[in-house]
């Protein structure tokens, strides 16, 4: 069985004036004719490692890899530069969530479609990256199955099942509902053991939003309907009639991260690259594990893409690039480096995927269990140009009633509606 390594802690800071400083020019290019290839992510994607493998597998190339600490400083970046016209690296890395609008302007980009990659992806992950008139404008990198992710110990104190097959069972196996999700964080509580149940509200919010396929805006016309979304006020007052069960804590926050090593909750929903979040935050804690159980089936949340931006100088070697980044290969060695699960079906269905366990998280078959996961994605909502400022605002509006604890419920979502209607 071979083992997956870990991403960097979720804190790891890299400056952003030192971020846009190096994406700033054209990277200059030898008489020799070699040429440097300019990479922009976020986070960590695993590419380390496979960057140095591609200029040994290519001595005319020398690629510089500009990562930025989250998603939200290299969206500032990129809507800079490509603002601009110019300081975008040859190959840009962008979240899912950003592709509505990189499609707005679908003739900045290079049309990244080939013989070479068709059929790659899943459907609706290509799907996300096409242009209406067919130009492919992004090459998907990974999605975000979710799963549950739990302390097995804390079950086990809290007198519940605490084997990964078992817990699956607890939470409704097949046919899992978030009632059944509520239900087993009362029993859990209910045990009066110390820690709370979940990590954060608004992150279940989250995850159960990921499964509806029209939330927040009107795919024909972009209209903004989540104040008067019957289905997202469900979610809302539903999380928050069951926030006794949360940290009260918000994802990300120094607060968040610190919970990790004070056992301050046993359960948090999942994407596959949240794994290496969880061991970067948890090092040195033991009892975490993975079932193969999600409420109301499957969830994508996340996945990124690569993109060539139509400024870079060196578009042919960028689209290379790209292409030999999302190859099947690349994308299971990113897996087993980072869990950052493979968007290429080529890669979900390989040996070596299924091969690879989780030692930090019991040695749980994780390449198995995401690809259960991956399966029973059924629904990808849309995401219009309004997507992020329409969930950042619906996220700070559970946080102020339950990490801040300032608002009653009904205060909060009067607030959230006004956040609309400023966007509208």
């Amino acid at each position: 069985m071979r083992s997956i390594r870990k991403a960097l802690p979720v804190l790891a800071f890299v400056p952003l004036a030192a971020l846009v400083a190096g994406c700033a020019g054209a990277a200059d290019d030898s008489d020799d004719g070699s040429v440097t290839l300019r990479i922009s992510t976020f986070s960590e994607w695993g590419y380390d490692a496979l960057l140095e493998e591609y200029e040994d597998l290519n001595p005319g190339i020398t690629i510089e890899h500009n990562r930025f600490a989250t998603s939200d400083e290299a969206k500032e970046q990129f809507q800079t530069a490509l603002g601009a016209g110019s300081g975008l690296a040859d190959v840009v890395g962008v979240e899912g969530g950003w592709m509505t609008e990189v499609l707005q302007y679908a003739d900045n980009f290079v049309d990244l479609s080939s013989p070479e990659v068709e059929g790659r992806w899943n459907d609706w992950a290509e799907e996300k990256a096409t242009t209406e008139d067919g130009r492919l404008i992004g090459y998907a990198t990974d999605i975000g199955p979710q799963t549950i992710a739990y302390r097995a110990d804390l079950f086990e104190a809290a007198g519940l099942p605490s084997d990964r097959e078992s817990v699956a069972e607890l939470f409704g196996g097949d046919d899992a509902t978030w009632e059944d999700f509520f239900a087993v964080g009362e029993q859990f509580m209910a045990a009066g053991t110390g820690p709370a149940f979940v990590d954060a509200t608004a992150a279940v919010a989250t995850s159960w939003g990921d499964q509806v396929e029209v939330l927040w805006q009107e795919p024909e016309t972009d209209e903004i309907i989540a104040g008067s979304n019957p289905e997202l006020r469900e979610i809302y007052d539903t999380v928050l009639d069951h926030d006794d069960l949360s940290a009260h804590l918000e994802r990300w926050t120094e607060d968040w991260v610190n919970a990790f090593q004070t056992d301050g909750f046993a359960v948090m929903t999942a994407p596959s690259w949240m794994l290496g979040v969880i061991e970067g935050n948890a090092a040195g804690v033991e009892g975490w594990d993975v079932a193969d159980v999600f409420p109301n089936g499957g969830v994508n949340s996340g996945g990124s893409y690569l993109t060539v931006p139509s400024q870079s100088e060196h578009p042919e070697e960028a689209q290379a690039l790209a292409e030999w980044l999302t190859a099947p290969e690349q994308q299971v060695k990113a897996f087993e480096a980072t869990g950052n699960f493979p968007s290429q079906i080529e890669a979900q269905e390989s040996p070596e995927l299924q091969a690879v366990t989780d030692p930090f998280f019991n040695d749980a078959p994780v390449g198995q269990i995401l690809t259960d996961r991956a399966d029973k994605i059924e629904v990808i909502p849309y995401a219009g140009p309004d997507h992020a400022a329409i969930t950042s605002a619906f996220n700070s509006a559970i946080n102020r009633v339950s990490v801040d604890r300032t608002h009653t419920p009904d205060e909060s979502w009067a607030m959230f509606e006004e956040a609309l209607a400023t966007l509208e």
